[in-house]
């Protein structure tokens, strides 16, 4: 047993260990769950010493790192395979640490705290698995089991509307995972193992455009249209719809206003991530020649998004509402960055996947945190607090500058990268969103003036200071956040191996769309 299983399956331990202990004992079920995250986290943080940056993985078997490959359903040719490269890994660290951090962030819970832990167990068992997997039908797995769990934590433990923001959070996802699953199956009939003659999963294999039949590589067509602009069309939606890209956003305002604080942080901290990783590993890498036809419309709605969530934010008087629709605009940027199909923009856009993980968690974890004392998030219900809780307003400061792009802080580095890389593929569409960081700047300097400036509120004249167990929660990120924009190298040595081969890989596929006509 490897140490990416390890990870993996560790938190799913703990949570049928869980099973064995009783539901009175809540600190206990608290502070095991604590030391399950801790221990993943732990393995994953050593494997940054052991990873190698050199090694570009994407479409070499040879070069994902910590491989571990078992057969498991022999009869369809099913595979346990797993491993990491640059576009996983870094994800997967960040998947490990907010899981931790977000036990303490549900330290409050009293509603049955034992099926609150079982469930965040597992859906950290199924979020981690999805950025590791090399089997499509593992890979499939993995994403389908986080459906459950975040479900119910929605469903359960969140807030007056919880119902319909879990139900609508489901339906999405699960329309879009539909059609992920008719495209595996047609990748499945379509390619074929060169060792064993056999159809298969291996999504290593898939990215090589000769395993492809004849069907899939020249003269498929669906309804008129190249059978690979349908399937990487198909598989576009169910990312979209998880990343979110407009106009299949509207599920995430909901989910995250009712969803609890700690989920919250796992939804746009991880789950965002999914869907751009997703059109990573398996529409630029599997269909590379599609993918660079498409990538002026993923331009298109990388400008939108950017312009959309940041006026939809600046709109808004619910904090945490404010807080997800910046996400939809942060996103953005991921996706203009992706377009570009340059160094510098791609480079941009995965670690803007990462620092907006960190400082989009911060930005949550400090709502919940004045959302615990005050029972409401109304932005207009504060004023005048900065001189009452200075810590928390400090704490505040340094997210929301984060999340402008002060320079000196990782959301910075990302962005200047990104709109580096897109300047020289779209310099148009790149001046257009440029705009977006005004805007961003604007609707939050004005929420922290609101909140923390001009006359104090009596109501909140005894509000209490934020404690060590919240502190603990956000000093790791707000650090994070300042090291990476202080010094980005060693996330970038990371990640640029792997992504500088797939620009190669995509702006000159093996079969090209003018050869073919597609």
């Amino acid at each position: 047993m490897g140490v990416l299983t390890i990870i993996t399956f560790f938190p799913l331990v703990g949570a049928l260990v869980l099973l064995f202990i009783p539901k009175e004992q809540k600190n206990f079920i608290r502070w095991l769950t604590a030391a399950t995250t801790f221990i993943p986290f732990l393995l994953a943080t050593w494997l940054i010493f052991q990873y190698d940056g050199t090694k570009i993985g994407v479409n070499d078997p040879n070069s994902f790192q910590f491989v571990e490959r078992y057969n498991w359903i022999n009869a369809f040719n099913i595979q346990y395979y797993v491993g990491v490269d640059g576009i996983s890994f870094p994800m997967l660290w960040l998947t490990t640490l907010l899981s931790f951090l977000c036990i303490f962030a549900s330290w409050n819970i009293e509603k049955s705290v034992k099926g609150y832990m079982m469930l965040f167990l597992l859906l950290e068992t199924g979020m981690v698995g999805t950025f590791i997997a090399l089997d499509f039908f593992l890979f499939y797995v993995f994403w389908e089991i986080m459906l459950l769990p975040m479900y119910f934590l929605i469903g359960i433990w969140g807030g007056p509307r919880r119902i319909y923001a879990a139900i609508k959070f489901f339906l999405y996802t699960l329309a879009g995972s539909v059609l992920m699953l008719l495209v595996m199956i047609v990748l499945y009939q379509n390619v074929i193992d060169p060792k064993t003659g056999k159809h298969t999963f291996d999504m290593v294999l898939m990215m090589n455009q000769a395993n492809h039949s004849e069907w899939l590589v020249k003269s498929g067509t669906f309804w008129g249209y190249g059978i690979r602009y349908v399937l990487w069309f198909a598989l576009f939606i169910g990312f979209a719809i998880k990343v979110p890209i407009f106009p299949f956003h509207t599920w995430l305002p909901d989910a995250h206003v009712e969803a609890p604080t700690a989920i919250s942080v796992i939804l746009a901290g991880i789950l965002l991530k999914m869907g751009t990783y997703g059109l990573l590993r398996i529409n630029y890498a599997i269909f590379p020649d599609t993918s660079n036809y498409f990538c002026q419309f993923l331009a298109i709605l990388g400008v939108i998004n950017i312009l959309y969530g940041a006026f939809c934010a600046m709109a808004q008087k619910d904090l945490k509402k404010l807080v997800a629709y910046s996400s939809i605009s942060h996103m953005g940027y991921v996706l203009l960055g992706m377009s570009s199909l340059t160094v510098a923009g791609i480079n941009g856009g995965v670690l803007q996947m990462f620092s907006h993980g960190v400082i989009t968690a911060m930005l949550f974890l400090l709502v919940g945190v004045v959302y615990d004392r005050a029972h409401h998030r109304e932005i207009q219900g504060f004023g005048g607090i900065g001189a009452v809780v200075p810590i928390y307003m400090g704490m505040t400061a340094i997210a929301f500058f984060a999340s402008l792009g002060l320079p000196g802080m990782s959301g910075f580095i990302a962005e200047v990268l990104v709109f580096l890389g897109s300047y020289q593929t779209w310099p148009v569409y790149t001046m257009i969103a440029v705009f977006g960081i005004i805007i961003t700047a604007a609707y939050l300097l004005w929420t922290i003036q609101r909140i923390f400036f001009g006359p104090l509120n009596e109501k909140y004249k005894d509000l209490p200071e934020i404690n060590g167990r919240e502190l603990f929660t956000l000093i790791p990120l707000a650090a994070i956040t300042i090291l990476v924009g202080v010094y980005p190298h060693p996330v970038l040595n990371i990640i640029s191996g792997s992504l500088n081969h797939l620009i190669e890989v995509v702006k000159n596929p093996l079969i090209s769309v003018a050869t073919y006509g597609f």
